[in-house]
Formats: structure tokens, C-alpha cells, sequence
């Protein structure tokens, strides 16, 4: 048997599994005014005390359902999910600053977490008094921190502001700090939510390449992300929640792509698609290969690729952005494949025109036409502009109706898209946006069976490998 030891130099045996969590599932109760909460706290108790039936005056909300897995010591765990499915609440579940409604959860080994930015740190201590505190809670030895404090100062970076009161930093500043601590307080188990968003590119390099070290190390890790690479990058294994409830658990890269499934499945197919992993993962819970049934969720019948294309008229930019007209106005943007067919769930690999109208207010010379493609995150992609001698320089003229289109190869990966319009020309000598949308239309990319593809664009990279030897 092996052997660990723990905080006070006894040695305990050491535990092979770091989380083990059972049957856990969170209940909260929802009231419609308070005088319904009052309503619960004394009726309840008046009728048993008369021997009446009790009415309930709540709604039942079930954040989590019948959640069961464990995590080996040394095992890195991705949890995946879209937002409401009940990663942040499993979190803290474990990390035991939340209490499940039925169920059990047992850890062996000190626990570290950055479930949120600034998560433990009150605002008025500075930053310093808040390693202290961090400790504290995880039952870190003061002198043990001191110890580590020129790493948790390097590794943060924030200079003299790690003496005044947190409330004073940037978010940024608050994250390098709480990331700063979370690794460097010699946890056995670090927990890691979407907290390291807000950091810069630079930062968020320097975070995952220390995770990379910590698993190295041994240390156990459950991290919470909505970037798929990462999570294919970074871990063993992962698991999908959904409504609450874990509905896959295998390979990184299996899970990550029944998720992306069902993130950009259309909502009238979105409940079955769930339902099929659900029912496929429960039907080879036991099987020892996971692998297995994660595959057979991916056979041809289920998967939302190849020739499914489809139009989901409720995905629509929330936030299209309208600029001020000077004499043009862009309507009606849309994706259509070659076939004439409204689309805005596409298929790598094939043509499409993106099209919108232009409606002339005025005389305009020299006019462009423009189109870019943005990531979800904003990034501009590509795009293209029309040649300012577009019609051979020929004016258009007001009441002019022109339909723009421009063709394109989409090579993208899958996710969510972005496409602006803009219309450019001359407005007293010099060129200027006559008008523009950003954000006019969304499309989706969807789900690609075996995708070694990486990041937001394929460019048909295939390896090629010779053995020696």
C-alpha cells in the first residue's frame, strides 16, 4: 500500500481517488413574492401541528440531478456544458462552499479552487491580507505561505498593488492574484472554473502552461472551460451536463464533440440529439471502454453533419449594430447555399453567398461593397471589399436598389460566425462609410465526425509520419 502525509507529518494511506461524487443533486425553491416565503415558513408547521396536509407555496428548480463520478489522483477532468447546465453549482459542491440537497461528495487531499474572479478575497483587505485568508480557509500553515509568497508575487505580476485593497484592482489584476495563489498553496486537488476568461492572452498562456506543470506533478485537476481546445489540450478525460444532469462522460475529444452538437443544433432537434447521448452513455456505463459509447452516439443517423444544412429562424444576432446611413441602407442579410436555399447552419467544406440589399438615398460615386467574417469573440477572420472602379466607377443614383453578393468557401470549424455589410464611397472628396452592419447575420458551422482540425480555420494540414528505426 502507498502512503501520503498529511498536514500534521502523520503518515495516512494514500488514496487512490481524489473526488468521488454520489447521487448529488441540488434543489432550489423559487417564490413568487415574499409573502409566499412566509407563507411556507409557518403553514407548514401549523398544519402538522393540526394534522392537515401541508401545501407548498415554491417551485421546484433542480439545479442538479442524480450526478455520479470519480476522479482519480492525478487525473485532469474537463466539465463541459452550456450555461445553466450546472458546472459552477457542481463546483462548489465539491469544494464544499455549497451544500448538495441529497447525495454525497468525498475528497482526499488539500482542495485549491478559483471557481470566479475574486472568488474569497474580501474587498477591503489588500491583496496580501487575502493570501493570508486564502491559506486560512484551505488550512495552509502561515509559515508555509510565507514561504511561497515570492512565487505567488512573481507568477501575479501586480507589483506594488499587492498592498493595496483589492476593491482598488481591475479584474485582470484580481485574477492574476487569485490564479496566483490557487497554484501555489501546494494543493492535492486544484479546481479551476471559467475564471481565467478575463485575464490577457499573454496571462492565459502563462496560467495553462503552469496547469501543464501541475499535472505533470501528479495534482488532480477538474477545470471548467467553454473552449473546447482547451479542454482537448488539457485533459484525460471529461464530462457533459446539461439541465442539470451528466449525460456523457469519456474522451475529451468525444465529449467536446457531442457538445459542440448540441450547442449548434437547431431547438426543434436540440431535445432528441440530448436525449440520444443520454440514453447511449447510460447504455455503456458500465462498459469499461467509454470510448465505445460515445462513438455509437456519433453514427450517422444522430450527427447533425454532411448534408444537414438547416435554417433556424430563431438564431438571429441579439446585439446587431446599425450605423448612421449617409445616403445607402442595408436590409435583408442573409446566407443562402448555391442552390438558392436560406441556410445559417453550414457544412464545412461548401460553397455559400452571403447577400444583402442596398437601397440608394442619394447620388454616390465610387461606391464599395464589403463584407468581413468575425469570430465569436470578435476577431475578424477575413472579408472582402468590391474595386473602387466597381461598374466602371459609374454612379449610383438615388432610388437604386442593388443586390450585393459574395461567394465563399467555408473553410471555418465548428461554432458560431459573424457577418457585417458595408457600403462605402465618396461623401465630399473623400471615401466614407455610407452605411454598414455589424453583427447582421449569425451562422453556425456544424458538428465534423473525426475532426483533427484545430481552431477556427481548417487549412486541410493532414500529417504525414515516417518511422525509423
Amino acid at each position: 500500500m502507498s502512503f501520503d502525509t498529511d498536514q500534521r507529518g502523520v503518515m495516512e494511506p494514500l488514496h487512490e481517488i481524489s473526488i468521488s461524487v454520489r447521487n448529488v443533486g441540488k434543489v432550489y425553491h423559487g417564490y413568487e413574492s415574499p409573502i409566499d416565503r412566509l407563507k411556507q415558513f409557518v403553514f407548514p408547521r401549523m398544519n402538522r401541528l393540526s394534522g392537515r396536509q401541508s401545501k407548498d407555496h415554491f417551485r421546484v428548480f433542480k439545479a442538479l440531478q442524480d450526478i455520479n463520478f470519480e476522479v482519480a489522483r492525478g487525473e485532469v477532468v474537463g466539465i463541459v456544458g452550456r450555461n445553466g447546465s450546472g458546472k459552477s453549482t457542481l463546483l462548489q459542491i465539491i469544494c464544499g462552499t455549497l451544500s448538495a440537497t441529497t447525495g454525497d461528495v468525498r475528497t482526499h487531499g488539500r482542495i485549491s479552487a478559483l471557481l470566479e474572479l475574486g472568488s474569497g478575497f474580501n474587498p477591503e483587505f489588500t491583496g496580501r491580507d487575502n493570501m493570508y485568508l486564502n491559506a486560512a480557509l484551505i488550512g495552509m500553515p502561515r509559515g508555509e505561505l510565507e514561504d511561497r509568497i515570492p512565487d505567488i508575487l512573481e507568477f501575479a505580476d501586480i507589483g506594488d498593488f499587492i498592498d493595496q485593497p483589492v476593491k482598488t484592482y481591475s479584474s485582470g489584476m484580481a485574477v492574476r492574484l487569485a490564479f496566483a495563489v490557487a497554484i501555489n498553496v501546494s494543493a492535492d486537488i486544484l479546481i479551476v472554473d471559467e475564471a481565467l476568461a478575463v485575464g490577457d492572452e499573454l496571462f492565459q498562456r502563462k496560467c495553462f502552461s503552469r496547469i501543464d506543470q501541475l499535472r505533470s506533478e501528479g495534482a488532480t485537476i477538474l477545470f471548467v472551460s467553454h473552449s473546447a481546445g482547451t479542454i482537448v489540450d488539457l485533459c484525460d478525460r471529461a464530462v457533459l451536463l446539461d439541465g442539470g444532469e451528466l449525460i456523457a462522460d469519456g474522451p475529451p475529444k468525444a465529449v467536446v464533440g457531442l457538445y459542440q452538437k448540441l450547442l449548434y443544433a437547431p431547438a426543434a432537434a436540440a431535445a432528441a440529439l440530448r436525449q440520444n447521448i443520454k440514453d447511449r452513455s447510460l447504455a455503456n456505463a458500465g462498459d469499461a471502454d467509454r470510448t465505445k459509447g460515445l462513438e455509437a452516439t456519433g453514427n450517422k443517423s444522430d450527427e447533425i453533419t454532411g448534408d444537414d444544412e438547416v435554417y433556424d429562424s430563431s438564431f438571429v444576432p441579439m446585439d446587431t449594430i446599425v450605423y448612421e446611413s449617409h445616403g445607402a441602407l442595408i436590409s435583408a442579410p442573409e446566407i443562402r447555399t448555391l442552390a438558392g436555399a436560406r441556410v445559417n447552419g453550414l457544412v464545412r467544406g461548401r460553397k455559400y453567398v452571403f447577400r444583402y440589399v442596398v437601397d440608394f438615398a442619394a447620388n454616390i460615386d465610387n461606391v464599395r461593397f464589403g463584407m468581413v467574417i468575425k469570430a465569436l469573440n470578435g476577431t475578424h477572420l477575413g472579408g472582402s471589399m468590391s474595386a473602387p472602379t466597381f461598374a466602371d466607377g459609374r454612379r449610383f443614383q438615388q432610388g437604386q436598389k442593388v443586390v450585393v453578393e459574395y461567394q465563399f468557401d467555408c473553410m471555418l470549424n465548428p461554432g458560431v460566425f459573424f457577418l457585417n455589410a458595408g457600403v462605402f464611397g465618396n461623401v465630399g472628396g473623400a471615401e466614407s462609410v455610407i452605411h454598414r452592419l455589424a453583427d447582421a447575420a449569425a451562422f453556425r458551422v456544424l458538428p465534423v465526425s473525426n475532426n483533427i482540425s484545430q481552431e477556427w480555420i481548417d487549412f486541410s494540414c493532414r500529417p504525414m509520419v515516417e518511422i525509423h528505426g
